[in-house]
């Protein structure tokens, strides 16, 4: 059954106001309507691993190769363009091995909603992933993808987008998410959004910046122009306001970036040292740790500001905090024990006990949006674990020199963290899936740390 979807992206450009640290202004973007999308049904014919499911992936189509600002060449280099994204996306998460378009012929956009089946199954494709794009006459694009069985003669999944023609890589990105979770059974997480620091300068004097980008690296930008140290960010659950911590004038700061506005609010500041904001799930909190007089415990605050909670008060460190995608329990670091291990409490502070055993240090948790696994940095060997919110299940999926922060994709099925390298002390952001497996090296402009992962896009 068909239905309309209107997702308005919260995102019109302003001045920015109470900003002391802001570069470049955000830039406009108009609402992403949904105009047709069917049910993922139907039965598929592929039996077997999903790393051996031939996808082809031609260029999309169209009507007509009419003139448009996301290409100059106009709409028939443009469907190139959206099917190398779709390739990539699918490419790079490891699960698939597809074709690209650029080693597969050009379906006429008469073909894209009857394939010539002959073609494809000679190919071996047992899945055929095609589309199209039309330029409308107010500027905007209409893009197809439709997913077929090439064994079943069938089709097993469409969907079509009208956005603007700064949009078109949203349109590529969701056509990937319906062709992933048709074929995996897992939900999506391509259309998604990256926030990390971007570092520059010697080892004793780096700059760091604010930063966003899409989930594969492309629209990035710069938040803060460096003129004061940005730390830690992390996305609030609607996806309109980046949390993180500034120090201007030498005493920490923490303020909720709004995306669309480009105005700063500030949350909490102090004269003690201060890390690791993290929103609640509902995003009316924010949980931060803060060192007094040699204690560092983790305070709540909201959202809005105002007085600080305490929601620990023991001898030692307690850093961090991450909720439960319930919001009932949050994840956080301390040293009570002697060394640096993962606890759990309720969401007030009480019924806090260990959950990390067995010999090595345990830091930076992060609880999965699926709430099934706590993703961990072992401070042991510096690498990135999971484990059960129980502590059990152990597993490490990274054996890097020195591997840290991991941040969760929206379906909980891949880690994202940043790597510091041996000798040069650079650092990257890396993907790793659950498996431990399909490693990878994410392109930024600078040397990038502390990535955070948001939710998928309206």
């Amino acid at each position: 059954m068909k239905k309309t979807l209107i997702a308005l992206l919260m995102m019109s450009a302003a001045t920015p106001a109470l900003a002391q640290d802001l570069g470049q202004k955000p830039p406009e973007a108009t609402p992403v309507v949904t105009t047709e999308e069917e049910g993922l049904s139907g039965s598929v014919s592929f039996e077997g691993n999903l790393e051996d499911l031939g996808i082809a992936i031609p260029g999309f189509a169209t009507d007509r190769n009419a003139q448009t600002p996301a290409n100059t060449s106009g709409t028939a280099a443009l469907g190139k363009e959206l099917a190398q994204v779709v390739y990539n996306d699918l490419k790079n998460n490891g699960l698939f091995k597809p074709t690209g378009p650029g080693s597969l012929p050009q379906p006429s956009y008469g073909e894209i909603t009857a394939p010539s089946w002959g073609t494809w199954s000679s190919r071996s494709s047992e899945m055929l992933v095609q589309g199209y794009v039309r330029a409308g006459a107010d500027g905007r694009l209409t893009v197809g993808c439709y997913l077929y069985d090439v064994a079943l003669n069938k089709e097993l999944a469409r969907a079509g987008w009208v956005v603007p023609p700064v949009d078109w890589r949203r349109a590529a990105h969701k056509c990937a998410d319906l062709v992933y979770s048709r074929l995996s059974g897992e939900s999506p997480f391509f259309d998604s959004r990256i926030a990390y620091i971007a570092e520059t300068g010697p080892k004793d004097n780096r700059v760091k910046r604010l930063a966003i980008m899409d989930s594969d690296g492309a629209n990035h930008r710069f938040i803060t122009n460096g003129r004061a140290t940005a730390l830690t960010p992390r996305y609030s659950p609607d996806y309109r306001k980046l949390l993180y911590l500034s120090y201007i004038d030498g005493n920490p700061r923490i303020y909720s970036y709004d995306i669309g506005t480009g105005r700063q609010t500030l949350i909490t500041e102090s004269r003690n040292p201060t890390f690791a904001p993290r929103w609640s799930p509902d995003g009316r909190w924010v949980l931060y740790s803060m060192a007094v007089g040699g204690n560092t415990d983790i305070y709540r605050v909201s959202a809005e500001g105002g007085a600080s909670v305490r929601l620990t008060d023991g001898p030692g460190i307690d850093i961090g905090g991450s909720y439960s995608p319930d919001g009932r329990q949050i994840v956080f670091e301390s040293d009570r024990s002697g060394s640096q291990q993962c606890y759990v409490m309720n969401a007030d502070g009480s019924n806090q006990r260990r959950i990390s055993f067995g010999g090595s240090r345990c830091a930076t948790p992060e609880w999965s949006p699926r709430g099934d696994q706590i993703a961990f940095t072992n401070a042991s060997s510096f690498n990135i674990a999971v484990m059960n919110p129980n502590g059990g299940g152990v597993r490490t999926l990274t054996n890097g020199w020195q591997d840290e922060a991991p941040t969760w994709a929206p379906n909980g099925r891949v880690i994202q963290f940043f790597r510091t390298e041996r000798n040069s002390g650079r650092t990257a952001l890396y993907q790793v899936d659950l498996t431990g497996q399909n490693l990878r090296r994410l392109a930024t402009p600078v040397d990038a740390s502390d990535p955070a992962w948001g939710p998928i896009l309206p």
